[in-house]
């Protein structure tokens, strides 16, 4: 946690996004105590909500990320390995608080493929057959990922969306490719998509997060307006809505 507050100006940074994500995706063996912590620490003084996640496979492991001071539980694996724990999830916290995780990949004959395990292990059938079953589950809303574009701060891919049903009925955060107002602004522009997210502007652009939410909102936008001087200081961010 020192390393985070020594390399971002918290404060200057959580009024430009709406919500938080923070994601555990290490591979192998991970530190769920130690991310618990992490995460108590960065609620204390974070004014955005925050969604959390990163081997959820149990009520424990949600509830331990709930008590540190998440908003919401993000899943992904788990969805494939166990459904029927998903539903307890809901049972116990309300499918408003899940979020589904959904990392797609373009596969080589120009369709789409869905993987798990951070990306490592690829879901049998088609991306959009996952999607369905996916949304059929109790979850409040989708967070869709492509791990082509991430990183690369070259936009989102649309086609992502493409994949999605026309009688959609819960929120989407497009995720992968964003690195500048553009970007962000072709995403909340289409109707399908409820929010946008970004860890490029976050991370490499400066102040990257302010300039964009300032060019969302002159280009007619509808995001909230903060006046800081009424809040103390607060720390990090990572999504906007609209």
């Amino acid at each position: 946690m020192q390393w985070l507050q020594i390399n971002y100006n918290f404060s200057h940074i959580s009024y430009s996004i709406d919500e938080l994500i923070v994601l555990d995706v290490t591979r192998g063996k991970r530190d769920p105590v130690n991310f618990c912590n992490a995460l108590k620490q960065l609620t204390r003084g974070c004014f955005a909500p925050i969604s959390a996640g990163g081997g959820v496979n149990t009520i424990e492991a949600a509830r331990n990320l709930l008590r540190s001071g998440a908003d919401k539980v993000i899943i992904n694996s788990a969805l494939y390995d166990n459904s029927v724990f998903i539903s307890h999830l809901a049972s116990e916290f309300g499918k408003q608080c899940l979020v589904a995780s959904i990392d797609i990949k373009a596969a080589q004959n120009g369709t789409y493929k869905a993987w798990t395990e951070s990306g490592s292990s690829c879901i049998e059938g088609s991306a959009e057959s996952w999607i369905d079953n996916v949304l059929h589950a109790d979850v409040g809303e989708l967070y869709l990922n492509s791990i082509d574009r991430d990183g690369t701060g070259q936009g989102y891919d649309f086609g992502l969306l493409d994949l999605l049903p026309s009688n959609l009925s819960k929120p989407i955060i497009l995720a992968g490719g964003a690195g500048n107002s553009s970007h962000l602004f072709s995403g909340l522009s289409d109707t399908r998509v409820d929010a946008v997210a970004t860890a490029n502007l976050f991370n490499f652009v400066g102040d990257g997060l302010k300039q964009a939410r300032q060019s969302l909102i002159s280009s007619g936008i509808d995001l909230p307006l903060w006046d800081t001087k009424l809040f103390p200081k607060y720390p990090l961010a990572e999504m906007i809505s609209g």
